[in-house]
Order: structure tokens, then sequence, then C-alpha cells
């Protein structure tokens, strides 16, 4: 199948405004167009917002009885479009229709020959959506008719550049389905596969890639025989399946986390003690291990190179989205070594009787 890179992230959320000023104050994205029932969207109002690669769309509600209400009644602000590009929207919705995907949006075409855009939506997972986007000009404009964006077209130059992935929480005994169908409905390939154990909780992740690398879910499932922990929180709280953190790739994570922390991002910290065997467990790295610990950046290594990575906390009222920032320098993992070693850190400082520092 014709999968190409992510075209955007449709976030259903209950006040569209007041969630595109959060992303613009904190990480530095740019309102670059709007869009509501005078626009042609029905029953509801939607704020675009781009930054360099990443393109995100926010929708609300207007009225209680539409589908974008209803989902987040049911989980509150989530992602609930992943949009690809491909060369012919039509041609992806049927090929994954007929490979037992079931239809969202058939296809709809925007604007006029030369900037036409055609979306077309099948399920992915849960109620998560997957969005077939196809552009006369890529450098066109975002949904014609639907969306009025701004004449300038400018994108924020911003320290954040892609999307790395997006990480996907499922219920017990839902991973390999949720695997195989990306893999017989999508053409996706699993790229790795890990039992993550941290103490009496373990979990298991399998990551799916398509062809081109565009798009790479890293797919959780925790274990239910043993004592319940953060991903089976996720699913309970959120009410299901669903996108537990969107990565945003970064080239300078130090400039980045400094820069939002002084926008008012609240990153999660790191007990001091993660810093003391860093350099032991990994090596000589490119940044001042101090500068690591000040900043709560953690750090991991795999066959390819360095990967240092920060995640926020979750604002949302569920405890459940939150983001990444990921620097990637080489490495091309997840990071999955992290969660032994805080969790060895803390077990080091709870033996020490020294305060966590969370």
């Amino acid at each position: 199948m014709d999968i190409g890179a992510i075209d955007h992230l449709e976030c259903y959320v209950a006040d569209a405004e007041s969630a595109a000023e959060f992303l613009c104050d904190a990480f530095g994205f740019r309102i670059s167009g709007r869009g509501g029932p005078d626009t042609g969207l029905a029953g509801c109002h939607s704020v675009l917002l781009r930054q360099r690669g990443i393109s995100l769309l926010l929708t609300s509600a207007l009225r209680e009885d539409h589908p974008v209400a209803e989902y987040v009644g049911r989980h509150g602000d989530g992602v609930a479009v992943i949009a690809v590009a491909t060369d012919d929207a039509r041609a992806a919705f049927t090929e994954a229709v007929a490979r037992g995907a079931a239809a969202v949006e058939p296809p709809v075409e925007l604007g006029a020959e030369g900037a036409r855009v055609t979306f077309a939506s099948v399920s992915g997972f849960g109620d998560v959506a997957q969005r077939f986007v196809a552009r006369d000009d890529a450098d066109g404009p975002f949904a014609p008719g639907l969306v009025v964006e701004d004449c300038s077209r400018d994108t924020a130059p911003g320290l954040l550049s892609s999307i790395d992935h997006i990480a996907v929480c499922v219920p017990s005994g839902e991973l390999d389905r949720t695997v195989s169908d990306y893999q017989s409905i999508f053409g996706f390939t699993q790229i790795f596969e890990e039992r993550i154990i941290v103490g009496d909780q373990a979990m298991d992740s399998k990551v799916v890639q398509n062809e081109t690398g565009g798009l790479t879910l890293t797919i959780l499932e925790p274990d239910i025989t043993k004592k319940p922990g953060q991903i089976d929180e996720f699913v309970r709280t959120h009410g299901g399946p669903g996108v537990q953190h969107v990565a945003f790739l970064t080239e300078d994570i130090t400039s980045a986390v400094r820069e939002f922390s002084e926008r008012g991002v609240r990153f999660l910290s790191t007990p001091s003690g993660y810093y003391d065997v860093l350099g032991e467990r990994l090596g000589t790295l490119a940044l001042p291990v101090d500068e690591l610990r000040e900043l709560s950046i953690l750090a991991d290594r795999d066959h390819w190179g360095l990967m240092l990575q920060i995640f926020t906390e979750s604002r949302h009222p569920r405890q459940t989205l939150f983001y990444e920032l990921i620097d990637r320098r080489g490495g091309r993992t997840f990071g999955s070594n992290n969660i032994k070693a805080l969790y060895e850190a803390v077990d080091r400082q709870h033996a020490a009787g020294q305060e966590l520092g969370y």
C-alpha cells in the first residue's frame, strides 16, 4: 500500500482555541488556519497549527451529538486521526477496506485541480482513524474550502522538526491483533519487539513501521498477570486503546528543554542516581552528564548510536496524553533501557534512604 510520511494529526478536544493556545505558548507552534460552520465544517470548529514539518489540527464540537463530542466524552482530549500522505487516497481507501478495515469517511475531494486535496479514512485502533491524504501540491492549501489559512503560509521555525513516533496503549490480549492488522491491512513491518519487566510490573511492546519509515507506531500492552502499572491505568482511564504520547523530533534537546521549561512546560524529573551510572552504562556521551542531570534528560545507546529523550507531565485531567522530545544522534530504537535504568535508580535511592526527585 502506498503510504508515506505523516501528513497531520487531528486531535479531538473540548476547546480547540484553548488547546491551540497551550501548544503555541508551550512548544512554539503557530496558528496557520481556522475552520468552522462558516467554512463548511458542520457542527465543529478547527484550528490548524504548524511548526516546521509538523501539522496539528485541533477540532472541538459545537453540538453535543457531534462525533467529536462523543469522542471527547469517552476519552477526553486525544489524538483521534493519524493522517498519512499517499499518491492516491481513493485507491488506498479501497484497498484498506478490501483488506478488512472499516470505512470511517469515504473519499472526498476538496479544491480545484492543481491544488486538489483528497481525504479518506478507515479504522485504525480503538476510536483512532487512519486518514489517507493525497495532495496535488504538497505545498498547497491544507483543506481548501474547509480551513481558511493565513495568507503568509509561514510555519514557525521552532525547535521541533517532525513527529518521530506515536506510542499506543492497547488492552491485554490486543497487541498481536493490532500489529497483525497494521501488517495485513496497511502493509507495515514489525521492526522491534521487547518484553519490559519493571519490578513486579510487566508490559510487552512491538513497533510497526510503514515501508518508507514515515509512520512509526510503538504499541504497548500490559501483562495482567503482574501488578497493574501505567499501561493498565491508561487503558482504564482513557476508556480503551488510544495514543499515549506523541514524540516530537528535535536536533537540540537541551535548548528545547530549557526553552519549553521557561514557557511553562513541566517535564518528568529523573532521580539523580540514574546519572551516577550513566557513563558506565553508555560510555562517552556527546553531552556532559551534569547537563543531562540538570535537565532530567534520559540517554540510551543502540548499535547505531545515541538517543536522548525526555517526557512531559500530562496536563490531561485523566492523566493520559503527554508528549516526548527525542533527539536522535544515530540511535534508532526507543529508549526501553531507560525504563529499567530509571527503576533501578529509584530502587537504589529507596535503599539509601534518599529523597526521590519526583
